[in-house]
């Protein structure tokens, strides 16, 4: 604790750990200004997913796989709970299993990791958890029985791959150390794990096998095949039951359901749920586009009308079945984009929601602060109710726009009226979205004179900031105006309907609706009137403009050229004011920081940069391992979201300089970027294992900051700051009368009182007892007697004994300094007596003031000291003399702290006048 605070840990309180304060040198590699924080908008993959019941919480979680991540999800909620680093799951009332590559791992709560499998030669592909047992095979055609709590091999079953490779495996209910297993041959054994004997084989049914699921019914199970064909077989009587033949190709997965109707669904590749009544033997209802991609799985919640499906487009649905006819409709789902995203911006001026615009032509909403708050705005159609008697004929297919290309949006109007308007690939007709309901609008902006060509398509948008209208740029070279309120035409700009003699590629307004500039493939940037749409003004830049971007509050422009530079331009001197070049690559997208001081731009070299706009040089460069094609940073500066070629989720990169002081020094121009990786690839290393030692990265304070500073000694204000008033607490507390002797027991053995009757120990004698208490009084004394005698210049023994003293303690060995406090003569009788006890500890106080630590205490102390034996310093002048060299320094001291006091005063004062 200090008396004169440092600023840096005024400003930037919580950010000191274990490193410096002011780091003077910048980190060898990655990024000194952004670090991974985490992805959104992951949910699914391919590989098929484990649902577990929580006894404890009663509960029902559903575990999925992500590339090298799992994640859990609530089934009622379908809440995100925990992430880590996997590749494939199953799971069993306790643990997760995660196979990733040869290895298998066991997760407790989530997270932590309990034990780990290795053994297997090649990649694990199927597991299997079986009571005290973990079963996996691998693609080598080896099935290791693994003891779950040991991390023993208890079994190795080896099979020849060219004649039984293993390709699902499945526990019989009621079958006691049983396991079946299917082939891609076509053929089904029957283990006994224990024995480790082959109990029947099934000859199949001359396909693959791909599933395998056991029914509600004991010996019967469920087989679905690479032919589509699904087999109800008794295994005790080795008998076909019924069989059922799919059209959509090879069965993805079986599920049967357990809360009454008999009924087996089936997944297919095309994305499509099959749903067949066991009791009449016929097709009941089937899901068309349950999934875009193939099911990976699908499972039935154990006696609940719920089905739970994922697949590889990323999403994670749950069925209820209470439609009439046994048909199933969505309850809940979580989905993200089943195709990589194109473009993202940030949404409101709060920075917690991202819009988000996928190559599969959905425009979705991702929350920073809570899964639950996403948003699917859905899939951009055609104008259904002008045209319903035109596209009866066509498909679901036919009815969907093209993916959005570019899109801007306004939180200014959004409860009245659209707030996002979006243009699609290929098309000239822009479309509108409204935020609150999440759906598409129902206007869609087309030029008047354009109406019916479908040569010309839209290449850039931007609404006004107060949200009444919208501007958009066309391939031919228009930019018009429309209303979005009526969604009306307004105009456009040029006096010929054209404003660019090329395509133009960025529109942008600025805050109070008087300019308008455009940019063109004719090399031009141009300023024009809002109101009146006339041209006021050009800039003829030295290459083609790819993209504009600008802030609104600053007033700066940012164009990315074809010759992969960048040209700021001030909007009120109308001149280009920063040239920036270093990218290898088109440059994707870039976005301002709030402030308009730092531009951070993405492009296909890799990299991400952070241009600094005072001083016009880069102050961070990273590199990522795959190109980015978007980058936003917040309105509140505090996360950088970025999309990436063939990678579904949005990350998020949070901003150090928040955080704590960053130092940010230009680059130099052979700067070499270190790859950074991206949020959510890899878990926190902290997390991967628990380990019995924990690592203490605590902050730990300095015993003295600096020569300047003074040091609290952070003890209880009750330990020195009543040591001048302890007449006064004595005297306060003496009782006001003697305490009663409690009456004698009837019985001649004195008794202890209390419920339980115990005899008391016989009383010493009066003269015992003052021996104890002489002991008592003089063993502290005396031993720090003996340190302040022999003190040189380490005061830490002495003082540590006087910390550990209460104020009525600490006033003993004051007093015992001199020989009239007593004691202390036999102790002092050689090298001056009492006297020399005095000064050293006159010393000892001027140590602790020259050293600035324990600056209240030695105060205190000092004001006791004087007290008690002011009469006999006075009468020694080489006592008087040490203390006179020690009120020097106190002056000194208190003179540098009235000075730091009064400084601060005065800063304050003023900022209160200011803020007045």
């Amino acid at each position: 604790m200090c008396c004169r605070l440092c600023p840096l840990r005024s400003a930037f309180p919580g950010i000191l750990r274990s490193s410096p304060l002011l780091p003077d040198i910048m980190p060898v590699g990655g990024s000194a200004l952004f670090s991974g924080f985490r992805v959104l908008g992951l949910y699914s993959g391919h590989v098929p997913h484990a649902l577990r019941y929580h006894q404890k919480h009663r509960e029902f979680y559903v575990v999925t796989a992500v590339g090298r991540s799992f994640h859990t999800y609530n089934v009622r909620t379908v809440n995100v709970i925990l992430p880590d680093d996997i590749s494939c799951v199953a799971a069993d009332r306790m643990l997760v299993f995660a196979a990733a590559g040869r290895d298998i791992s066991a997760f407790a709560r989530n997270k932590e990791v309990v034990m780990r499998y290795h053994g297997h030669r090649q990649e694990v592909r199927l597991l299997l958890p079986l009571g005290d047992q973990l079963i996996s095979a691998d693609a080598g055609g080896d099935v290791i029985v693994w003891d779950v709590q040991g991390g023993d091999e208890y079994l190795r079953l080896q099979f020849d791959s060219a004649s039984f490779s293993v390709s699902a495996m499945m526990h019989p209910s009621t079958y006691l150390n049983k396991v079946l297993l299917g082939s891609s041959q076509g053929a089904l054994q029957l283990w006994n794990i224990k024995t480790s004997k082959l109990v029947f084989t099934f000859p199949g049914w001359s396909a693959g096998v791909t599933s395998l699921q056991q029914s509600p019914a004991v010996d019967v199970v469920g087989v679905g095949t690479a032919t589509g064909r699904i087999i109800i077989h008794n295994i005790r009587l080795d008998e076909t039951l019924m069989s059922f033949t799919q059209d959509w190709g090879p069965i993805s997965s079986l599920a049967f359901r357990t809360d009454g109707p008999p009924i087996v669904a089936s997944g297919s590749p095309q994305g499509h749920i099959a749903f067949w009544d066991l009791e009449r033997r016929q097709l009941v209802t089937q899901l068309r586009n349950a999934h875009s991609t193939a099911v990976a799985a699908a499972t039935f919640v154990h006696r609940e009308p719920l089905l739970v499906t994922n697949g590889a487009d990323n999403a994670i649905k749950v069925w209820i079945f209470d439609q009439e006819g046994g048909g199933a409709r969505l309850l809940r789902s979580r989905q993200g984009h089943s195709a990589p995203p194109t473009t993202i911006h940030h949404h409101g001026n709060d920075g917690k929601n991202i819009l988000s615009a996928g190559q599969d032509g959905t425009l979705q909403s991702f929350s920073t602060v809570h899964e639950r708050f996403n948003k699917n705005l859905g899939h951009g159609s055609i104008n259904k109710k002008k045209e319903k008697k035109k596209k009866k004929g066509l498909s679901y297919e036919e009815l969907r726009l093209p993916a959005i290309t570019a899109f801007s949006s306004a939180a200014a109007r959004q409860s009245d009226w659209d707030g996002i308007v979006a243009c699609h690939r290929g098309r000239l007709a822009t479309t509108t979205w409204n935020y609150q309901r999440c759906t598409m609008g129902a206007h869609h902006l087309q030029p008047p004179a354009a109406r019916g060509n479908a040569i010309a398509t839209v290449t850039a948008v931007d609404i006004t900031s107060c949200g009444n209208f919208a501007v958009i740029g066309s391939s031919c070279g228009r930019v018009d105006v429309y209303n979005l309120q009526s969604g009306q035409h307004r105009g456009c700009y040029g006096n010929d309907e054209k404003a660019h003699s090329g395509a133009v590629r960025g529109v942008a307004t600025e805050t109070l609706n008087q300019m308008t500039f455009t940019a063109g493939s004719d090399w031009l940037l141009k300023f024009w009137r809002f109101k009146s749409r006339k041209q006021e003004d050009q800039l003829k830049l030295h290459a083609a403009p790819a993209s504009l971007m600008l802030h609104r509050d600053s007033g700066m422009l940012a164009l990315a050229l074809d010759d992969f530079t960048l040209a700021v331009v001030d909007i009120e001197t109308r001149r280009v004011v920063r040239k920036f070049a270093g990218h290898h690559g088109n440059v994707n997208d870039m976005t301002f920081s709030p402030d308009g001081r730092w531009l951070v731009t993405a492009a296909m070299d890799c990299t991400i940069r952070t241009w600094d706009l005072p001083s016009g040089s880069l102050v961070d460069c990273f590199l990522v391992a795959m190109a980015p094609v978007g980058v936003s940073l917040s309105p509140t500066g505090d996360f950088l979201a970025t999309a990436h070629v063939d990678s579904l989720g949005v990350y998020l990169w949070t901003n150090k300089s928040l955080c704590g002081p960053v130092g940010l020094r230009p680059l130099p121009a052979d700067h070499q970027p270190t790859e950074e990786t991206l949020p959510g690839v890899t878990a926190d290393e902290s997390e991967q294992e628990v380990t019995s030692e924990e690592v203490d990265d605590a902050y730990r304070s300095a015993e003295q900051l600096g020569a300047e500073l003074v040091t609290l000694s952070l003890l209880p204000e009750s330990r020195w700051k009543s040591l001048l008033h302890l007449d006064v607490i004595k005297r306060r507390n003496k009782p006001v009368a003697p305490p009663a002797a409690p009456a004698a027991a009837p019985f001649f053995l004195p008794t202890l009182p209390g419920l339980t009757p115990r005899f008391a120990e016989p009383t010493p004698s009066e003269q015992e007892t003052q021996v104890q208490l002489l002991l008592l009084l003089l063993l502290p004394r005396r031993a720090f007697i003996s340190d302040i005698y022999i003190l040189t210049r380490n005061i830490e023994r002495p003082l540590r004994l006087l910390k550990d003293c209460g104020p009525s303690a600490l006033s003993v060995e004051l007093s015992g300094l001199t020989s009239e406090g007593g004691g202390a003569s036999s102790l002092t009788s050689e090298g001056g007596g009492a006297s020399s006890l005095l000064l050293a500890f006159i010393q000892m106080i001027d140590s602790m003031l020259a050293s600035g630590r324990d600056f209240d205490l030695a105060h205190a102390y000092l004001a006791l000291f004087l007290k008690l034996h002011l009469r006999s310093l006075s009468q020694d002048p080489v006592a008087m003399a040490a203390l006179l060299r020690l009120s020097s320094r106190l002056e000194a001291g208190w003179a540098e702290l009235r000075a730091s006091f009064d400084q601060s005063l005065c800063l304050l004062t003023y900022a209160k006048s200011a803020l007045l």
